[in-house]
């Protein structure tokens, strides 16, 4: 096959294409650039692609700078033309698995499979990243991809599974430093699956096969989202008791063994929670003809959060002789966790959609928001001053980004509904 005028001459360099170049597309990327890799993001989001092209990153782990120095060093190329992809060494899959009325929707991937199965050669590798149901890769993909390129799966192509890790804003368990899980369809996918990874990662662990590495991605989410729905139900419980939820936490969390902490909030966010353990669920109803029924009610749990918090901004004006309808509230903080500028599934949407239903004038505060993507048409963005808690009539505190002066939040006499417990003051209610 003809060498793509997409990479560099140097024949010599190992050739790199991310399909995606989202939140978990992109830094990997930029790690293959770092390791000496010619990469080529490929992404159907002309906009994104664009401002890549530019140098402009809209992923906080990633600064503008090591997007311009990655096209500056001529191994890093952004593009929406699928040509683009042909003459790879590996290709790895990072599109978007969102749920379509509860149904898992991989049509990104069936694309992905049939862009990369029409530049498939023998001894390429292909991975998958994207969370998915137990058997996606050997069962949806792998085929898809035998098809388009008339080669078989395990004799001519690598094929396998690596679930991602990404937490953006996360300072210590970097894309570098957190352990990568790798699979492959056979040993020898396995072992060029991992040697891809070793090189931009400092420990890969292998497992037996793509259906252990799928299930080990719903597996650590279905952890999180069934325990944060546990505490979330505990928390409202707990203040129709009269009972402070976060002393009891704090107590609790001094037992040095068989406990781990997890606090409640405004509800679940991001790709993660509100999607993964929806697709174990799915997959068990579908192959087995059961309920997964700690998901199911994690899944009413936190989903209802929102409303409750909305509940909650009721009561507090209630108290003050205010309706919701007509009064002024601002939300502190839009993205689904701190320090991101991620509105993916985030509840601070639902929390203002809810408050706009009910007659509020809603004002946001969201320093890493800079577009109102998501959010109505009417709520405006504003700096959190002094002077917007002083206009507000209540203040929610959703997401505790760092950047925020929260001490003009806590010094105010506006009522305040802290969802995070990152404020203190006479006026201040938690969660």
């Amino acid at each position: 096959m003809a060498n793509s005028p997409f990479w560099p001459a140097d024949l010599d360099v190992r050739r790199v294409v991310v399909v995606g170049q989202g939140y978990v597309g992109l830094p990997l990327a930029m790690a293959s650039v770092a390791a000496g890799d010619a990469v080529v993001g490929y992404d159907v989001d002309e906009t994104r692609i664009q401002a890549l092209q530019s140098g402009v990153s809209f992923v906080e782990d990633v600064p503008d700078t090591e997007v311009a120095d990655a096209l500056y060093s001529g191994r890093y190329t952004a593009t929406s033309n699928a040509a683009a992809c042909a003459g790879f060494d590996i290709a790895v899959i990072t599109v978007p698995t969102p749920l379509r009325e509860g149904t898992p929707d991989l049509s990104y991937i069936e694309e992905a499979g049939r862009v990369l199965g029409r530049f498939a050669r023998p001894g390429c590798t292909i991975v998958l990243e994207s969370t998915t149901y137990p058997g996606t890769t050997e069962e949806l993909l792998g085929p898809i991809i035998e098809e388009a390129s008339g080669l078989t799966i395990g004799e001519h192509v690598h094929l396998g599974y690596s679930p991602e890790r990404i937490d953006p804003g996360n300072a210590v368990w970097t894309f570098r430093t957190t352990p990568k899980v790798v699979s492959g369809v056979d040993e020898e996918s396995l072992a060029q699956i991992s040697r891809f990874y070793k090189s931009i990662v400092d420990e890969v662990v292998e497992v037996p096969g793509p259906k252990e590495a799928e299930l080990a991605k719903l597996l650590e989410n279905t952890f999180r989202h069934v325990n944060i729905a546990l505490v979330n139900e505990m928390a409202m419980f707990a203040n129709d008791l009269g009972i402070d939820i976060w002393s009891a936490i704090d107590a609790a969390s001094t037992k040095p063994f068989g406990y781990m902490r997890f606090t409640p909030g405004p509800g679940v966010g991001g790709h993660c929670l509100p999607i993964d353990p929806s697709y174990l669920a799915w997959a068990v109803a579908r192959r087995l003809g059961h309920t997964f029924r700690f998901v199911e009610l994690a899944n009413d749990v936190n989903s209802h959060m929102p409303q409750h918090v909305v509940v909650r901004i009721a009561a507090l004006l209630n108290e003050h002789r205010r309706a919701v309808n007509g009064s002024r509230v601002l939300v502190v903080g839009l993205a689904y966790k701190k320090n991101s500028s991620d509105l993916r599934e985030a509840p601070a949407l639902e929390v203002v959609r809810h408050l706009l239903a009910q007659g509020a004038e809603v004002v946001a505060a969201d320093p890493h928001v800079r577009e109102m993507r998501g959010l109505p048409a009417d709520v405006a963005l504003v700096e959190l001053d002094a002077a917007e808690v002083e206009r507000a009539d209540a203040v929610v505190v959703l997401t505790d980004h760092d950047r925020f002066d929260l001490r003009v939040v806590s010094e105010s006499s506006t009522p305040v509904l802290d969802t995070r417990h990152c404020v203190s003051g006479d006026a201040v209610h938690h969660l």
